[in-house]
């Protein structure tokens, strides 16, 4: 990235410069591709996750050099808010999909409700960004092609963690943002498979990115963008089995430290790194306030709520009932994540639990 910043060039100039500025777009474009299993021409970059999102959500698709537009937007009831947005779908003709009690989409499900569509676009992400729940990707994917729909899959929260391959999972489309894989924020990605293409960009103007996304490329952003890949990529197995063992390390001393409390997803297949949970009282403004007083960050749900600490409509989803929802707390762990920070954790965990179990008794709560 700080090569990167030191090019004035043009990417779009044939002098000297630009083309400079142009090898490091391609040889990021090159490095996101091999972490999905694309050519690197089906990669597709923009200013983060939500753009990509938002670039893939249109009833304007071309597959096979035929083009036809997708008559209904099936989306699961856990996507991220931009996805939930519907996208450039008309509202009336966007349905969410119901998830089970561990957060995942039932393929029959998916199948019984986009029998009503001539050419159904169905978006299921691949992990949710709270829970870490893992998506049927594959099994909807059968279920969405032999309807003749298209399948985006959000991949954001799950590349680097868990393999991405877009031919395995079976997506059309799938997004990537830059800074969840350790890359900066800014930058995205949508990727395409095979022969699918947008027929009408999200951003019209110049011939940026064959058409696909007008606009003079990050080109410090989209290097640092094509690093990160390149390193997800070769460490994501080892680094994927360090974080589980982590992870259940942790879950393992929040159940020791109290015995009422709930993860969530806890049936399901998750991230190796996300744990969201609770305690039976807990509130989630004071437990955040008490971590961060130790020096650990932590969240009560997605980022994207800008600060506001309130009920997850993931968990709402999920059946969960409205005052263990609000004391949600996500703990999410990182390729920098030692086992020391681990129990600098559950040290602070322990101080909240034991805050929570006083109040409890004043106030004669039961768990």
């Amino acid at each position: 990235m700080t090569a990167a910043l030191g090019l004035t060039g043009n990417a779009s100039s044939v002098h000297a410069e630009g083309r400079a500025a142009r090898r490091l777009i391609e040889d990021a474009r090159g490095q996101v591709a091999r972490l999905i299993g694309v050519e690197s021409k089906n990669v597709t970059f923009t200013s983060g996750g939500t753009e990509a999102n938002m670039l893939a959500l249109t009833p304007a698709i071309e597959a096979g050099g035929r083009k036809e537009r997708c008559d209904r937007l099936f989306v699961s009831a856990i996507e991220h808010p931009s996805v939930l947005s519907g996208g450039r779908f008309a509202a009336d003709t966007v349905e969410q999909l119901p998830v089970n009690a561990n957060g995942e989409v039932d393929p029959l499900e998916l199948e019984r409700r986009i029998a009503k569509a001539e050419r159904p676009f169905v978006s299921v992400m691949l992990a949710n960004n709270e829970t870490g729940a893992i998506q049927p990707i594959a099994a909807v994917a059968d279920v969405v092609h032999r309807a003749n729909g298209v399948l985006h899959v959000d991949a954001v929260q799950a590349a680097g963690r868990i393999e991405c391959d877009i031919e395995k999972l079976g997506a059309d489309l799938l997004t990537l943002s830059s800074h969840k894989i350790g890359g900066p924020q800014g930058a995205g990605a949508l990727v395409r498979r095979g022969d699918i293409h947008l027929t009408e960009p999200l951003i019209r103007g110049g011939w940026q990115e064959r058409g696909q996304r007008a606009g003079t490329e990050n080109v410090a952003a989209i290097a640092g963008f094509g690093a990160a890949a390149r390193a997800a990529h070769e460490a994501q197995q080892g680094d994927a089995v360090r974080m589980a063992g982590l992870r259940d390390r942790f879950e393992s001393g929040l159940k020791a430290a109290s015995s009422d409390v709930i993860i969530f997803s806890a049936n399901a297949s998750r991230l190796p790194n996300t744990t969201l949970f609770t305690v039976p009282g807990l509130k989630a403004e004071s437990a955040i306030i008490s971590f961060d007083l130790n020096g650990i960050a932590v969240s009560s749900g997605s980022a994207c709520s800008s600060g506001k600490v309130q009920a997850s409509h993931v968990l709402a989803a999920m059946a969960v009932e409205p005052a263990l929802a609000r004391g949600a707390v996500r703990v999410s762990l990182g390729w920098e994540t030692t086992e020391s920070d681990v129990e600098s954790l559950l040290i602070a965990w322990n101080t909240v639990v034991s805050s929570l179990l006083k109040n409890r008794d004043k106030q004669g709560i039961a768990a």
